[in-house]
């Protein structure tokens, strides 16, 4: 039998799946408590038994993808078989894929929500301190940082120009090719 607190947490995470979905349709204005509601197969005033608000919802769906995103670049910096470099590219990949695939759920990660400016900051901590390890076999710890924002810049540039149909016809070139030549200059740098 299925406990008070698993089921809240099913439906929790039911909620946070609706509201992700919804953002990858439609955006922002695409996800509303009742569509959420709706879409998880709930009352409409289900999601606010579990989020006092949008803002709420929103911040779970961001901390969510951060959690991925962080388990995702913990296992390449544990994957001994790779590279420094080839654990750099992986991680600048991974990003650069929510980007491409999921343009809205990327924007909100790296957004400041108002109601907690904060929140996307806290929730993205532990993958750019796995980020950052990374960026430091590389350069080392004194420059990780200043690489780090480096080549978080650049992914999200590349990412925008991709997401934009930039690069193919405009600049002849692909986020895959940038990015190895990003993982190369910070590679060769030292």
């Amino acid at each position: 039998m299925t406990s008070r607190a698993e089921s809240a947490a099913a439906s929790r995470r039911a909620l946070i799946d609706a509201a992700t979905d919804l953002l990858d349709l439609g955006g922002l204005e695409a996800v509303t408590m009742r569509a959420v509601g709706a879409r998880a197969g709930m009352t409409r005033g289900a999601p606010y038994r579990h989020f006092p608000d949008k803002e709420g919802l929103l911040i779970a769906v961001g901390t969510q993808a951060w959690d991925r995103l962080e388990k995702q670049v913990r296992a390449l910096r544990a994957d001994s078989s790779l590279s420094p470099a080839e654990k750099l590219r992986g991680v600048l990949t991974a990003l650069i894929t929510i980007g491409r695939s999921q343009p809205h759920l990327y924007q909100l990660m790296f957004s400041n929500p108002t109601g907690d400016p904060d929140a996307m900051v806290r929730a993205g901590q532990r993958s750019h301190d796995e980020f950052l390890a990374i960026v430091a076999a590389l350069v080392g710890e004194h420059d990780a940082g200043r690489y780090g924002a480096l080549l978080i810049g650049s992914a999200a540039g590349i990412t925008g120009m991709e997401v934009d149909g930039q690069l193919g016809d405009k600049w002849g070139t692909s986020a895959e090719e940038l990015v190895d030549t990003l993982v190369a200059m910070v590679a060769n740098s030292r």
